[in-house]
């Protein structure tokens, strides 16, 4: 399925593009994500999803494809795995940053590809659940962007990573310590309304899968 998405934040875009390529200072504005490796291309990490009663956990990398600095544009394809289970995630999420009223808008292009147990949601409301995520992020990267310069002891290092990735310099794999991370809970994401209709759908599915079970066991005895 494909999602737009559309965000901005209150910095020219000549800030904003090597903060959103600063994995390290935008990865605590991601929900269930977790930043374990980063080698200033490849990312390794993961990412807990809560469906309902359920936790499900990926496990995967993601890869920047394209990071034209010019064209303020990125490509990031990103590629899981549940950790106990067959469910498979993988996202070819394209970027681009455009100038606008002295900020920067971001237009999100995402090509997700999901299987288990979040699949059953459909893409009503993925794009729902994608859409109230995109703002969190954009208000906690704006939080970040906008913060006084007595902070700039805890950025500056992550600044100047930013700058290297950008200027393509060669980076060392570097360890990423991460806080406890909490799952993103579906349900709770998407509201009220729309985890009612996530919540039939799931439990429909559950009674099929009972009712499947219950007409093999009738077949066996």
């Amino acid at each position: 399925m494909e999602l737009h998405h559309e965000f901005t934040v209150p910095v020219p875009v000549d800030d904003a593009w090597p903060a959103l390529l600063d994995i390290e200072r935008v990865a605590p504005c991601l929900p269930g994500a977790t930043v374990e490796e980063y080698d200033g291309k490849t990312v390794t990490g993961s990412v807990k999803v809560k469906v309902g009663p359920v936790t499900v956990t990926y496990r995967g990398t993601a890869v920047f494809e394209e990071r034209d600095e010019t064209a303020h544009r990125m490509v990031l394809v990103a590629a899981g795995r549940e950790t106990r289970g067959q469910g498979t995630a993988r996202a070819t999420v394209t970027a681009t940053l455009g100038e606008q009223d002295g900020g920067t808008t971001v237009s999100v292009r995402t090509d997700l590809k999901v299987t288990g147990r979040p699949a059953q949601f459909g893409r009503g409301v993925l794009a729902e659940v994608g859409e109230r995520l995109i703002g969190r992020f954009a208000a906690c990267l704006s939080e970040q962007l906008t913060q006084p310069p007595g902070t700039a002891d805890e950025t500056g290092a992550a600044g100047e990573t930013g700058a290297a990735v950008v200027a393509g310099a060669p980076q060392a794999v570097r360890q990423v310590e991460a806080p406890p991370d909490e799952p993103l809970d579906l349900l709770r994401t998407a509201g009220l309304p729309i985890a009612k209709r996530a919540a039939a759908a799931l439990a429909g599915a559950v009674a099929l899968g009972l009712l499947v079970a219950q007409i093999r066991r009738r077949h066996r005895s």
